[in-house]
């Protein structure tokens, strides 16, 4: 505007929507998934980044999604302490975990540690009993 003037901005700036392409393939992969029957959907990120808070928008529009910053804050099946991004805030959740068979989606954004994301899915499983050792083929053991 200073060197061209207000009325030939236009001619002289454009701007548009840009997204990084691990975010963007975060995104895309969410949407794959959440055209799956799932019963719940945990979001694992930093509170403060936008693309996981985005994340869990997409989650939360289709069934019910914990954002959480890392696998401590699901302290058991029945009490889990996520991120409510409308009100800004932790809050509590009880009975999160139903009963019997669920299916759980994992997603995290493009920033969080790959150790942070396998903590979280371990988690889920020992909740079930399960001892994540055993679902590694023998080569990994």
């Amino acid at each position: 505007m200073d060197k061209y003037g207000e009325e030939k901005v236009g001619e002289h700036f454009r701007f548009f929507d840009t997204i990084c392409g691990a975010t963007q393939e975060r995104q895309d992969a969410l949407n794959v998934m959440l055209e799956q029957p799932m019963d719940l959907l945990i979001v694992v990120g930093g509170y403060n980044s936008s693309n996981t808070a985005h994340l869990a928008e997409m989650g939360e529009a289709k069934l019910p999604t914990y954002f959480i910053k890392n696998a401590s804050k699901m302290e058991s099946p029945q009490l889990i302490r996520h991120f409510d991004q409308h009100k800004n805030e932790e809050r509590e959740s009880l009975n999160w975990l139903p009963e019997g068979n669920v299916v759980v989606g994992v997603t995290a954004g493009a920033s969080c540690p790959n150790n942070v994301i396998e903590e979280t899915i371990a988690r889920i499983y020992e909740f079930r009993g399960v001892d994540v050792i055993n679902l590694l083929p023998d080569w990994a053991k």
